[in-house]
């Protein structure tokens, strides 16, 4: 049986009447639904009012098949060599529904087509792709959906090698396991409590498309030590003042954003009040408004944006107890 539409019912006087009249949308009334409905007539013979009732239709609702897919990034997800694009996909049917998940980054426009690592299922509902999450194969069968749940899709994305800077797009696919078509398609028999399944409005697929931006740029953190003792030697004694240099080399063609320098002062030391410098520069050990703080437990520098071929530096010292 394909969706609800007007039957027409023979009345007792021979009149003919649309018994009822169902429209099919995703949020209505939930597929397998028996809905059932008996017309009345009623008429005067012999002087005696007297009532007479049509025979009962029964319709069986078909299962509406529809999908919805978003991107739930707000702006690109930047990438260094591996990157996830989060998506939401929203079963807008009126049936249980499971769907086939496919990412694609052959988007035309791409200047580069990125591999495609894995798809994962939200399974603990955090919204972070995690150790707890469903791993999916590219084109794998994601959860049974009830009619108008939303599941979340991570989609994980290897750019490594990729040119710095650029701009990609994914798109992820959803299908309904009965099947797609144009809308109105019908699957005879394979909607929820046996009756037929009928392609909606956005064929029983959607696609959403998500973006990466490329970045090759890296850091990498060079310590060293110079030690000044008592006694104008250079040996590690109770007294000495050890002086920490760390260096952030960034590397590649573009820029890191919100780079930050932390180190603890190491056991059986004492950090010198007012040593912390930035650059050669000093920063005071307070919380305030320049870029670094220090104490007795550890030092914090806020170094920014920091473009590839920059390399800052930060000293602090110590004094072996």
């Amino acid at each position: 049986m394909s969706l609800l539409r007007p039957v027409w019912v023979a009345a007792a006087s021979g009149a003919f009447f649309a018994a009822a009249t169902v429209p099919a949308h995703a949020e209505g009334v939930r597929a397998g639904t028996i809905i059932s409905n008996t017309a009345t007539a009623s008429y005067e013979s012999g002087g005696a009012g007297r009532t007479v009732q049509s025979n009962t239709l029964e319709f069986r609702v078909d299962e509406l098949l529809d999908v919805a897919v978003a991107s739930q990034d707000g702006a690109p997800v930047a990438s260094s060599g591996q990157a996830t694009l989060t998506f939401s996909v929203t079963n807008t049917g009126n049936g249980p529904e499971a769907f086939v998940l496919t990412a694609d980054p052959a988007v035309a426009g791409n200047p580069f087509n990125p591999t495609i690592v894995t798809l994962a299922v939200d399974s603990n509902g955090n919204g972070i792709y995690d150790e707890g999450d469903q791993i999916l194969a590219n084109g794998g069968l994601g959860p049974l959906l009830d009619p108008d749940a939303s599941v979340t899709v991570f989609v994980i994305v290897d750019t490594e090698n990729a040119p710095d800077g650029q701009t990609v797009q994914i798109a992820l696919l959803a299908e309904a396991q009965t099947g797609t078509g144009t809308p109105g398609t019908v699957f005879a028999g394979q909607g929820e409590g046996g009756g037929d399944a009928v392609a909606g409005a956005s064929g029983a697929d959607d696609q959403a498309q998500g973006a990466i931006v490329t970045s090759v740029s890296a850091v990498a953190l060079l310590k060293s030590a110079a030690v000044a003792d008592p006694f104008g030697g250079s040996e590690p004694v109770p007294g000495a003042i050890v002086t920490f240099t760390i260096v952030a080399q960034v590397s590649g063609s573009g820029s890191v954003a919100n780079l930050r320098v932390a180190d603890e002062i190491p056991a059986s030391t004492s950090y010198r009040a007012g040593s912390l410098q930035l650059n050669g520069a000093p920063l005071t050990d307070a919380a305030d408004a320049d870029a670094g703080q220090a104490s007795a437990s550890g030092i914090a520098v806020q170094l920014g944006t920091v473009a590839a071929g920059e390399n800052p530096n930060v000293t602090f010292d110590v004094i072996i107890d």
